[in-house]
């Protein structure tokens, strides 16, 4: 059974950091290489680094399959769309609908909030998302390359999904 649930407490938070450390290891190291993963994990990924998104308006939601922490997702509204900062899923539940279950939670976040799209940035060379974003029903409708410090770029397009 799938459970998805607003991030409250640093222990959720401290789950949510141990994900994305394997997470990322195992699906971003063949993309972007070991050395910007390891400065992303920390700039983006890190227990402080969350404290202080969540700060500037971002929500956390730790999403349990059979009471085991296996995704996460971060949002944010930004005028009438939803940003849709970060939805990972360990590889071993991936194809398990947690993706769907996630956007479909994320999706109803959204009309409450009263916005007409949901947005996100996808690494362009990370062919199996942009995928699986496109059957979910989102268009490419740009790109985007942002300095995220140390030498390091964010090489993206920019997806967008129509509510």
């Amino acid at each position: 059974m799938i459970k998805i649930g607003h991030v409250k407490s640093e222990k959720q938070l401290r789950q949510i950091e141990s994900l994305a450390d394997t997470i990322w290891r195992e699906h971003y190291t063949p993309i972007i290489g070991e050395e910007q993963v390891d400065y992303m994990l920390y700039k983006f990924q890190s227990v402080s680094s969350m404290h202080s998104q969540i700060k500037e308006g971002y929500g956390y939601y730790l999403v349990h399959m059979n009471e085991i922490p296996v995704a996460y997702f971060s949002i944010q509204k930004r005028g009438d769309a939803i940003f849709l900062s970060k939805l990972y899923v360990l590889k071993t539940y991936r194809g398990q609908g947690l993706g769907k279950a996630s956007m479909n939670y994320i999706i109803q976040q959204a009309k409450a909030m009263e916005c007409s799209k949901i947005t996100l940035t996808v690494n362009r060379h990370n062919e199996n998302t942009i995928n699986a974003y496109s059957a979910l029903g989102f268009k490419n409708v740009g790109e985007k390359i942002a300095d995220i410090g140390d030498g390091y770029v964010m090489d993206d397009y920019l997806l967008e999904k129509s509510l």
